[in-house]
């Protein structure tokens, strides 16, 4: 019985998250009992999970980016060869920052929570740019970290291709997640 119910409190839980990142992404100020609407609960239920706004959004933020550091594990960044790896992760990033696009845009992400989370992203991402510059993708002398901010961008700018009120097809993230990568190893200048 105890197990339904944790199961029954985790769906809940899932809807407030999922509601909240649609309801605030369309009016930053709504009320709890917008997002509970939007979910299809009571406002007693949202209230039951998270005793406030503040909890609510903390834990927005940490499952945002919680979320955002599994695609990046779903990518394979330690066993893949790293080009796969390079091609995998972006594209599983570009998908998940589209899902999370308020929460992962917005300063209220930034708990010590999920501020640990990104902590984790970071290295992991550091990680496999390391490994990148270790099989030749990168030049030797690249500065790793301007690299990673550079990829960060890019990736950030590819998402202003997607339409915000839609999820992107696996294609159109592929193509996206091509054209990251060709940028990061190949810039724009013509080649030889």
């Amino acid at each position: 019985m105890g197990r339904a119910l944790r199961a029954d409190a985790e769906r809940s839980v899932r809807a407030i998250l999922e509601a909240a990142e649609q309801v605030l992404a369309d009016d930053p100020r709504a009320s709890m009992e917008q997002i509970g609407e939007r979910a299809g609960l009571t406002r007693t239920t949202v209230h039951r999970r998270f005793a406030n706004r503040k909890a609510l959004t903390d834990a927005l933020a940490i499952s945002a980016k919680q979320q955002l550091a599994d695609a990046i594990e779903a990518g394979n960044p330690d066993s893949a060869p790293p080009l796969v790896a390079l091609h995998r992760v972006t594209a599983n990033v570009l998908r998940t920052k589209n899902a999370w696009r308020f929460t992962l845009g917005s300063p209220l992400a930034d708990t010590s929570a999920a501020e640990e989370i990104w902590d984790r992203i970071n290295a992991r991402c550091m990680d496999l740019l390391t490994r990148a510059q270790r099989d030749g993708l990168l030049h030797p002398a690249a500065d790793l970290e301007w690299t990673r901010q550079v990829y960060y961008a890019l990736m950030s700018e590819a998402l202003q291709r997607f339409p915000e009120d839609q999820d992107p097809d696996a294609n159109a993230t592929d193509t996206l997640a091509t054209l990251v990568i060709d940028t990061l190893l190949h810039g724009t200048g013509r080649r030889n």
